[in-house]
C-alpha cells in the first residue's frame, strides 16, 4: 500500500514535472501582475535609453558622418564617415572662430567670474554664519533671490542701462543722461562676467554657509587662547577647512558658466563676442549640424569632466568635517565698529544684484524715452496701451495674443514636462530602490543623473541631432511640443529622480507588506500608500521642474520654432526685433513667476535655502 501512495505522488510529481514550463509562465506572469516591480524597470529601462542615451549617440554619430551638402568637402558620400567637421572646428583657417576663441572666451569668463563670486559670497557666508550682522536673517533670505531669477535677467537690465547707438542701434539710460558708455563697458566680457559673478554669488554663499555650519568653532578658540591673530586663524584654520567647498564652488560655476546662453547672448552678440554656447547657436543657425555636434560634444566632455571633480572632491571632504557642540556654532563674533560698514557692503550687493536691475528693467516698460523722468515721459502704454508706433507690436504686450500664446505654449509644454518628471522620478525612486534586478537599479540610477552632467544648450543639441530629420523607427519631431516636453523631461530627471530615491530610501516595506497581506495589489499599494506618504517628494519632484522650466532658455533656444515659443523664446525675440520695452516687460513676468514658485515649492516641501545661514 505504502509503494502504492509512493507511486502515485511519484506519477503526480512527473505530471507537475511535465506540465512546469507552461505552469511556471502562467505563474511568472500572474507574480509579475501582482509585482510588476521588474517590468516598470525594464519600461523605464527602455524609456530612459531612448530619451537619454540615444540622443547623445545621435549626437556622438553627427560629428562623423558625412550631412548632406558636404560630399565635395569630405570626398565621401552623404551617410559614410569623416573627420572633416573636427578638423574644421580644431584645425581649418575658420577653427578660430569657431571654436578656439570661444573656448578662450568661454574660460576668461569662468575665471573671471569665479574670483568675483568666491571672493563677494565667500565675505557674505562668513558674515551671515559667524557674526553679529544688522538684519541677518533677512539677508540671508535676500541675498539669496539672485539665484531664483533668470541669470539674463540682468543680463537685459545692463543691456538697457549701458547700450548706445553705435553698437545697440538705440538709446541707453546713461547715454540719454550724456554719458556714452564704451563698448567695453557695454558689451562683451566685462558685463558678462560681472552678471555672471553677481548670479553666482548666492550659489557660494549657500555652499560656504553650509560649511560654516559645520564647522566647529571650538578651533578658533583654541587657537585665539594660544595667541594666534585673527589673520593666522583665517589662514591656518579656516581656509584649510573650508578648502573642500571653495574647490567644489569653484568647479559647478565653472560648469555652469561652460553652457550659459542668455547673457552672453545678450551681451555678447552686438559685439560678436563668442562664447562655447553662442558658437553652438551659430553653427545650428547657419545649418553646419557637424560642426555644432563637434562643439555640443566639447562642451559636453568639459562639463562632465568637471562634475566627475566635483563628485571627487565632495568625496575627499568628508575627510575635513569637524564635529562639535551646539553652543560652540551658535556663537557670533562681534563685528564691533566694523558691524554698520558691513551691513552696509551685504545690502550694496543686494542693491547691485538685485534692487537696480529689476528697478531698470521695471522703469524702462513704464517710460517712453530712456533716462528720462520726467512726470509726462511715464506711461503704461507698453503694457496695456493702443494704437503704438511699433508695426508687429501696435498693443500694449499684456493685449497681445502672441504673449498669450507664448504663456499657454510655457503652461502646457513646461506644466506637462514638470508632471511627468515628478511621476517618473517617483517610480524611478521606487525601482531603484524596491527591485530585485540590480543591473536595473544600477542604469536607472545612473542613467537618469546623467543630464545634469551635461549642460542644457549641449542636450538640446543632441535632441536636435536625432529629431530634426526621421530616423527608421524614430519620427522627426523638430517644431512640435513634443520635443521640447521630451528634452525637457530629460533635463529635469537628475532632480527628479534623486528626489523619489532619496524618499523612497527613507520608506519602509512594512506599510506595503501589510496592505499586500490584506490583499491589496501593487497599483492600489501606490496609490493608497506609497504616493500619500511620499506626497512631498512628488510635489518637489513636480515644482522644482516646473520652475526651472520657466526660467529656461538654453534648452528652448534650440528647440523652440515661432509656433512653439515659450516666454523665454518669445523674449529673446522681442529683444532680436529691437522691442525693448516689450522684451523687458516678458522677462519681469518670467522673474516673477520663477520668484513666486520658488516660494511656493519652499513653502509645500517645508524647505528654506537659506536655512542655516542665519545659524
Amino acid at each position: 500500500m505504502v509503494r502504492d501512495v509512493i507511486g502515485e505522488r511519484q506519477s503526480d510529481g512527473a505530471t507537475r514535472d511535465s506540465a512546469s514550463p507552461r505552469s511556471q509562465l502562467v505563474y511568472k506572469l500572474r507574480t509579475a501582475w501582482r509585482e510588476p516591480t521588474a517590468i516598470i524597470g525594464i519600461l523605464l529601462t527602455i524609456i530612459f535609453a531612448y530619451l537619454i542615451v540615444v540622443p547623445i549617440a545621435a549626437l556622438l554619430y553627427d560629428s562623423v558622418e558625412v550631412q548632406f551638402g558636404d560630399q565635395r568637402r569630405t570626398g565621401v558620400p552623404v551617410g559614410g564617415l569623416t573627420s572633416y567637421y573636427f578638423s574644421r572646428a580644431w584645425f581649418s583657417p575658420v577653427a578660430n572662430d569657431l571654436f578656439w576663441e570661444p573656448l578662450s572666451h568661454t574660460l576668461s569668463i569662468s575665471v573671471g567670474a569665479i574670483i568675483i563670486s568666491l571672493s563677494v559670497g565667500g565675505v557674505l557666508a562668513w558674515l551671515l554664519g559667524r557674526t553679529d550682522l544688522f538684519g541677518r536673517r533677512w539677508f540671508a533670505t535676500a541675498l539669496i533671490v539672485p539665484y531664483m531669477l533668470p541669470s539674463w535677467t540682468f543680463a537685459l537690465a545692463w543691456r538697457t542701462a549701458f547700450k548706445n547707438r553705435e553698437v545697440g542701434g538705440q538709446m541707453g539710460w546713461f547715454e540719454a543722461l550724456g554719458f556714452t558708455p564704451p563698448d567695453w563697458l557695454a558689451y562683451g566680457q566685462v558685463p558678462i562676467t560681472i552678471i555672471l559673478a553677481l548670479h553666482y554669488t548666492p550659489f557660494v554663499i549657500l555652499l560656504f554657509g553650509n560649511a560654516l555650519r559645520r564647522f566647529d568653532s571650538q578651533l578658533e578658540d583654541s587657537a585665539r587662547v594660544l595667541g594666534a591673530s585673527p589673520r593666522i586663524v583665517a589662514r591656518k584654520i579656516i581656509l584649510p577647512l573650508m578648502l573642500p567647498s571653495l574647490m567644489s564652488a569653484t568647479v559647478l560655476i565653472f560648469a555652469k558658466c561652460l553652457g550659459e546662453f542668455g547673457v552672453s547672448y545678450v551681451l555678447g552678440l552686438p559685439v560678436d563676442y563668442d562664447v562655447l554656447a553662442t558658437s553652438l547657436y551659430r553653427s545650428i543657425s547657419s545649418r553646419q549640424p557637424g560642426v555644432a555636434a563637434v562643439i555640443a560634444i566639447a562642451i559636453m566632455s568639459i562639463g562632465i569632466v568637471s562634475l566627475l571633480i566635483d563628485a571627487r572632491l565632495v568625496r575627499e571632504s568628508r575627510k575635513f568635517v569637524t564635529v562639535g557642540g551646539k553652543g560652540s556654532m551658535d556663537r557670533k563674533n562681534e563685528l564691533g565698529k566694523f558691524r554698520l560698514p558691513a551691513t552696509a557692503f551685504a545690502a550694496l550687493i543686494f542693491i547691485i544684484s538685485v534692487g537696480l536691475p529689476l528697478l531698470v528693467l521695471t522703469m524702462s516698460t513704464v517710460m517712453r524715452v530712456p533716462g528720462n523722468f520726467a512726470l509726462s515721459n511715464f506711461t503704461l502704454d507698453y503694457w496695456i496701451g493702443h494704437d503704438l508706433e511699433f508695426v508687429a507690436f501696435p498693443t500694449g504686450i499684456l493685449l497681445t495674443p502672441d504673449l498669450w500664446k507664448a504663456t499657454w505654449n510655457t503652461l502646457k509644454i513646461v506644466g506637462f514636462a514638470s508632471i511627468c518628471s515628478g511621476l517618473m522620478g517617483l517610480l524611478v525612486g521606487y525601482v531603484v530602490v524596491r527591485s530585485q534586478v540590480k543591473a536595473v537599479s544600477i542604469f536607472l540610477r545612473q542613467v537618469t543623473f546623467f543630464p545634469y552632467l551635461v549642460p542644457g544648450i549641449a542636450f538640446a543639441a543632441a535632441y536636435l541631432s536625432l529629431f530634426a530629420v526621421p530616423r527608421g523607427p524614430i519620427p522627426a519631431l523638430y517644431g512640435t511640443s513634443l520635443i521640447l516636453i521630451l528634452a525637457l523631461m530629460s533635463d529635469q530627471m537628475p532632480y527628479a529622480s534623486r528626489a523619489g530615491i532619496s524618499a523612497m530610501m527613507q520608506l519602509g516595506k512594512d506599510p506595503e507588506e501589510a496592505a499586500q497581506v490584506a490583499g491589496a495589489g501593487w497599483f492600489r499599494r501606490m496609490i493608497s500608500i506609497v504616493i500619500p506618504i511620499q506626497k512631498g517628494a512628488l510635489v518637489a519632484g513636480v515644482l522644482l521642474p516646473f520652475i526651472s522650466g520657466i526660467r529656461g532658455l538654453s534648452l528652448f533656444v534650440i528647440l523652440a520654432v515661432p509656433g512653439t515659443d515659450v516666454l523665454t523664446t518669445f523674449s529673446l525675440r522681442l529683444l532680436d526685433y529691437n522691442y525693448t520695452q516689450a522684451a523687458n516687460s516678458v522677462v519681469l513676468i518670467i522673474s516673477a513667476i520663477a520668484y513666486f514658485g520658488t516660494l511656493a515649492v519652499q513653502k509645500l516641501t517645508k524647505t528654506n535655502l537659506a536655512d542655516g545661514l542665519e545659524g
